[in-house]
């Protein structure tokens, strides 16, 4: 059983320096073209060899999506923008078109090419074929089970890694591949402007009746009929590797550098006491918990997950308030204001390699040493003392409820 490789989003370089430094082995990006999610910051041909360069001199790997189905007159720009990405020192493209697979081989041949989850490889003999034309690593498709999983890995060249989901936001179509948002909003789902229209609660309008809503039920408890959870893996890592999966990745380039600094340092302390033999500590657990998600799932790995009626809202429990950028060995603390709060509030911090831990927020001061009740300007300066020395990007957040009622 090799080491299990954590594979982190970075939707901008905020996210990638907290993929980085709360322990992903390897991030996933996009530049400004052929990517899944174009709402994401996604970085110009000016930041990904800046962004490339921090990730390396950190012995982490990057690897770059090209995995939208590009039309006949997107193409030709395909072979310019590869060598683009080629000599800015990308390690690997992950790919889901076979005219793009193959003009990656010929336009960026420093960088291994991985097959994206758009491919939907559900058998081995898939799996296999990718491989013998080039392919490093298949990223299969999210509906199989460990045990489908497990016959892959048996069957297949053993030099062809597999990469799995781990962590993250799920879909109701096959391997993402959908066209209700294009339909409905005029965003393409295939392009990374995904509406989520699946997420929509709905109801049903007789034509002679204009606006007299009729609740569409699948069941007594709601109408959530396309609603999926979110998947967390992160309490069955062992079965992962003992099934032979040599990455996981973890969903979220949209998402805040909060959630990929959080769900990233849990999984990287779990995968290290799984390695280690040690007991693993609960706290990273109840770490996935504190980022804003829907209710979690384990997807399809133990069979078929069930539809899930009830909502489809986010649970967000828990508010940045402040982040640390520099700590001396008292505690004292330079920080920038996130949220608002006050002397007295009850709050966390968690860091880089850190076990969280509470404090009560005591008197700070302003840039020019003030003292300072409430901090209230957004990216204000000020300085707090904190119980020990905590490393710069940890956060401080707080206990409150946001989620949508």
């Amino acid at each position: 059983m090799g080491k299990l490789e954590l594979l982190s989003p970075a939707g901008d370089m905020e996210r990638l320096k907290m993929s980085v430094l709360y322990g992903a082995d390897a991030v996933y990006l996009a530049g400004t073209s052929f990517g899944m999610r174009s709402f994401a910051g996604n970085f110009t041909p000016e930041e990904l060899p800046v962004a490339v360069k921090y990730a390396h001199d950190h012995g982490v790997k990057v690897h770059v999506t090209v995995n939208t189905m590009p039309r006949n007159n997107e193409v030709a720009e395909l072979p310019a923008y590869l060598e683009q990405l080629d000599g800015a020192g990308v390690d690997a493209l992950i790919v889901a078109d076979l005219g793009a697979f193959m003009l990656a081989g010929k336009h960026a041949p420093r960088c291994e090419r991985h097959i994206s989850t758009q491919q939907s490889i559900a058998n081995y003999e898939c799996a296999q074929s990718w491989f013998d034309l080039g392919a490093k690593r298949v990223v299969l498709a999210r509906e199989l089970s460990l045990e489908e999983i497990r016959e892959i890995r048996k069957k297949v060249d053993p030099a062809l890694e597999i990469e799995t989901f781990g962590h993250g936001a799920m879909c109701v179509s096959y391997s993402g591949r959908c066209l209700l948002s294009n339909y409905m909003t005029g965003r393409d789902s295939n392009r990374g402007a995904c509406a989520q229209p699946c997420r929509y609660q709905y109801a049903l309008m007789e034509e002679k009746r204009p606006g007299e809503y009729f609740p569409v039920y699948e069941d007594e408890k709601g109408t959530y009929i396309m609603n999926s959870r979110d998947m967390c893996t992160i309490d069955h890592l062992k079965d992962l590797m003992d099934a032979g999966i040599d990455c996981i990745k973890i969903e979220g380039r949209a998402k805040s550098a909060y959630y990929a600094a959080i769900v990233t340092g849990a999984y990287r302390h779990v995968i290290d006491d799984i390695y280690a033999g040690r007991q693993i500590d609960k706290v990273w657990r109840d770490e996935v918990d504190h980022v804003s998600h829907r209710i979690y799932s384990t997807g399809f790995y133990y069979g078929q997950p069930g539809q899930y009626t009830e909502h489809s809202r986010y649970i967000r429990e828990w508010q940045i308030v402040a982040k640390v950028e520099s700590c001396d060995e008292t505690g004292m603390a330079v920080c920038s204001l996130n949220n608002k709060f006050r002397v007295g509030d009850e709050l966390e911090v968690v860091g880089p390699d850190m076990r969280p831990f509470a404090f009560t927020a005591g008197v700070m001061a302003d840039s020019e040493g003030n003292p300072l009740e409430e901090p209230r300007t957004p990216q204000m300066k000020f300085t707090m003392q904190l119980p020990k020395q905590v490393p710069a990007f940890s956060m401080i957040r707080r206990s409150v409820d946001l989620s949508a009622k």
